[in-house]
């Protein structure tokens, strides 16, 4: 832990040096160079303070209140843009800098020396801030959500913060030299400063500073973006926070993927299960330890069941199942859920069934097994053999022989030699010219949308003709209530997304009951020669909250898929393949 915390501080500095810090620079100069002398020491001890409370507590409070994920910059974008104001109207400035003294005590003099004032400007800018945090930051701070806080985590997160506001203050000291010669100008200056302040918080609440960030993350070199990217790649820094986030690496840098042969490479012991809730398919539900499978050759299995990518895949781990099962082999599926419904032990249980799934599959709800492995990807398989270690791991669809051959090297080498021919799977295949990505339609990771940035509330959106809608991008029209997770249509709600595929699937839900909705390509109901399963007369019928099968083309093309939907249909994401 030690380690991590002199890491994140030096990793901390490096930020505020990155390109990432210019949208929030500005602000940060503005906010120290006018005002009282102890003003930039308020700033940084202010952003120090909040930057922790935002990366940290914040995360769990907004979670379990239900709160808008943005709710945080909102209130950054409000508190800049109202101190911008004041230093735009000197008697204003100086009333509310009377008013900060007496609620914010700080150092002596702290009305006169602007202590106050800075302190809530800098708590301001460490919620702007925050997304500023490295991976680094990310893969220790907040691995999961779901993790329990601990004072370790909170001793990292103020460490970073701390480096940041050390090279933040000094940038501060600095401009104030040169704002000090400036004395018989000092009104001017505060002038400009605050229309500089105003003026950022106009473009944040725009998105454009988010919209620049990400200009820089795709076009400028990696060295350049981040001057930590070297320390992150640290042997020991990887190896420490593998163990916070109990998962586990190898001299390589991690369970990597590897290609099957007549002799494995051991990458890793294999972490136990651990924190799983309802087992299915075991004798009286009960759940399995590796311990207890010590002997036998394991695959862990982690998937999701509204995940295309991992549905195409099941067929062939039920059949490895019934080939070698009498063989000392044993699957193990590790249902880690995407969206909150699937977490519901009903859903599960009813997936497994429809899927025909006999192996073993246990819920894993808080991502502790999923973090112990440190996977990052559905469908994800690791192969374990009969002494616990992992020897195969194996990301995403495909390379059905490479791992059957795996599993069968390992039986080999448990003294199950005579195996006999492989096992026979039926699954469906992604088309190679699928181009559209997955598309997300809650606010959270809503991206490539034509009505602009997507945020949560309800909403009612104009109507985009589909002839202008830009390829892979989607639009609402209509009334919706928008969450982080998902979409719940309302009056006259409609969605459209441009797209390059042969199938396109749909997550979706109505807990009111079987709701319609219509289903349209390139304008016209779609015919049931070119609909998914789920879709009969230009309809689909929505019931439960699982993956609906919309179109299934002979050939991938260029489309405009539109739905129509009755109220209370909940959206969450659209697949292609």
């Amino acid at each position: 832990m030690t380690l991590l915390v002199l890491f994140a501080l030096v990793a901390g500095a490096g930020t505020a040096l990155s390109p990432c810090v210019l949208p929030v620079l500005p602000a940060v100069l503005s906010a120290g160079v006018t005002g009282g002398r102890r003003r930039p020491l308020g700033v940084v001890c202010g952003l120090a303070i909040s930057f922790t409370f935002a990366t940290v507590a914040l995360v769990y409070v907004i979670d379990a209140l239900g709160l808008p994920n943005d709710l945080t910059r909102t209130i950054a974008i409000v508190v800049l843009a109202g101190f911008g104001v004041t230093l735009l109207i000197p008697p204003l400035s100086a009333r509310v800098e009377a008013w900060i003294s007496r609620v914010v005590p700080g150092p002596s003099r702290a009305g006169r020396d602007g202590f106050g004032s800075g302190l809530l400007i800098g708590a301001s800018l460490g919620f702007v801030y925050a997304p500023c945090a490295g991976p680094i930051l990310a893969g220790v701070i907040t691995v999961s959500a779901a993790q329990d806080f601990t004072v370790g985590k909170l001793a990292v997160a103020f460490a970073y913060s701390v480096g940041s506001a050390a090279v933040l203050y000094v940038l501060m000291r600095g401009g104030r030299r040169v704002t000090d010669r400036l004395g018989a100008y000092r009104g001017h200056v505060q002038t400009a400063m605050g229309v500089v302040m105003v003026g950022v918080a106009g473009l944040m609440a725009a998105d454009l500073d988010l919209k620049f960030e990400r200009v820089i993350a795709d076009d400028l070199p990696s060295a350049l973006v981040s001057p930590t990217n070297e320390l992150e790649r640290s042997s020991a820094v990887e190896e420490e926070i593998a163990q916070l986030r109990g998962g586990h690496t190898t001299r390589e840098g991690g369970l990597q993927e590897a290609a099957a042969g007549a002799r494995l490479p051991v990458l890793g012991r294999a972490p136990e299960f651990t924190g799983t809730q309802r087992w299915f398919n075991t004798p009286g539900g009960r759940p399995l330890s590796l311990t207890g499978l010590r002997g036998k050759v394991v695959l862990v299995d982690f998937w999701t069941y509204t995940c295309i990518n991992c549905i195409r895949t099941l067929p062939y781990v039920e059949a490895w199942h019934r080939k070698y099962h009498g063989d000392g082999f044993t699957v193990v599926g590790v249902h880690t859920p995407e969206f909150p419904f699937e977490k519901e032990a009903s859903n599960v249980e009813r997936a497994i069934a429809e899927d025909g799934l006999t192996y073993p599959v246990a819920q894993d709800n808080d991502y502790a097994t999923w973090t112990a492995y440190g996977n990052q990807y559905w469908p994800a398989k690791y192969l374990i053999d009969a002494r616990g270690r992992v020897r195969f791991a194996h990301f995403g669809e495909g390379s059905y022989a490479e791992t059957e051959q795996a599993i069968r090297s390992l039986l080999a080498e448990a003294g199950h030699a005579r195996l006999g021919g492989r096992a026979k799977a039926h699954a469906e295949t992604p088309d190679p010219e699928v181009r559209t990505p997955e598309s997300y339609l809650g606010a959270s990771r809503a991206d490539r949308f034509a009505n602009g940035p997507i945020r949560a509330g309800s909403q009612i959106y104009g109507a985009i003709a589909p002839s202008e809608l830009p390829p892979d991008h989607l639009a609402y029209a209509g009334g919706w209530r928008i969450s982080g997770e998902s979409a719940t249509a309302g009056r006259d709600a409609s969605l459209a997304v441009s797209f390059q595929a042969r199938r396109v699937f749909c997550v979706m839900g109505s807990r009111d009951g079987a709701r319609p909705v219509r289903v349209l390509l390139d304008g016209h109901p779609i015919p049931d020669s070119l609909a998914g399963e789920d879709v009969r007369g230009g309809r689909a019928v929505v019931s439960g909250q699982r993956l609906y099968r919309l179109v299934d083309l002979p050939q991938a093309g260029r489309h405009v898929l539109s739905l129509q939907f009755a109220p209370g249909v909940a959206g969450y994401a659209f697949t292609f393949g």
